[in-house]
């Protein structure tokens, strides 16, 4: 891509997202995520009412007079965005790849972020790290960011979500608000999924495409896997293995949702050619 058309579409997508993260989230992003608890702003004299475990024994001792200590949320918050990058995210129909979308509402996510001052972090994961990006604020950086959403170019084409998550919970030492951002077709991450939510406040967003939930009836076709590039002829006028791919789908799409159950991580889904906003606005209020 050219550096004039990148610029372009960098512009296209920051206008885009930032409105939106400006008119429609900020109030529900900065409910739904807290910080990271409690700091002590002040003392004053004890009031009925107050709770008597926020007495401060010391200034009370001092003055011969209850004293009760002040708390404030300590509001800003790291959060990174843990995005898939392996083969699969290059599907897609109706002119929407998944890896557009994911970039979109990224984006959103890190416009939201800055405005709440919070820092923003990025990796890129594929079945190993591809890249990092530490978190930082400010507007420039999410530029940089949102550069690397459009022409990151992975190493590699399969997807390991165990190994990213393992990364997470060992390379991030402070507890963190993520949001990994996959259509999670990944098997074998439930512990690693579940040891990171306990250090971290881990959200997936599972972004798919319709094509990707039932196969249409066209006749023979050579079907290619994104990740290994291995190919496969498909009777798709054959009703039965129609079926059978659907009931994959459905059944796939249950084990993920008892997963993150299982696993106390909020989550919500994307289609590709639906609205995203909503099912983000979805996911915020759920928390709040």
């Amino acid at each position: 891509m050219e550096a004039t058309d990148l610029l372009k579409k960098v512009r296209q997508i920051e206008i885009k997202t930032r409105g939106l993260s400006a008119n429609i989230f900020a109030g529900e992003y900065h409910s739904a995520f807290k910080g990271r608890g409690m700091t002590f702003s002040e003392v004053r004299e004890y009031q009925y009412g107050d709770d008597i475990r926020n007495i401060d024994w010391n200034v009370t001792a001092r003055f011969n007079h209850p004293y009760i200590k002040i708390f404030e949320e300590e509001r800003e918050m790291t959060v990174l965005l843990m995005i898939d990058v392996s083969g699969s995210r290059e599907f897609g129909t109706d002119f929407k790849y998944k890896k557009n979308v994911i970039t979109e509402i990224a984006a959103v996510l890190a416009f939201s972020a800055i405005q709440n001052n919070d820092k923003i972090g990025v990796i890129f994961f594929s079945d190993r790290i591809e890249k990092f990006i530490p978190p930082k604020k400010g507007r420039k950086h999410i530029l940089h960011i949102i550069r690397e959403f459009i022409t990151f170019t992975p190493e590699h084409r399969q997807t390991n979500i165990s190994e990213a998550l393992k990364y997470l919970t060992n390379a991030i030492k402070k507890r963190c608000t993520t949001f990994v951002i996959s259509d999670f077709i990944d098997n074998n991450f439930e512990d690693a999924l579940k040891i990171a939510n306990q250090k971290h406040d881990v959200v997936a967003l599972k972004v798919y495409d319709k094509r990707e939930t039932e196969i249409p009836s066209i006749g023979m076709i050579k079907l290619k896997d994104a990740e290994t590039g291995q190919y496969q002829w498909a009777d798709t006028s054959n009703k039965a293995v129609r079926e059978a791919y659907s009931k994959w789908w459905r059944d796939t799409e249950e084990a993920t949702r008892r997963l993150f159950s299982k696993c106390g991580v909020d989550n919500v889904s994307v289609r590709t050619d639906e609205d995203y906003v909503k099912a983000l606005i979805s996911l915020f209020k759920k928390r709040i």
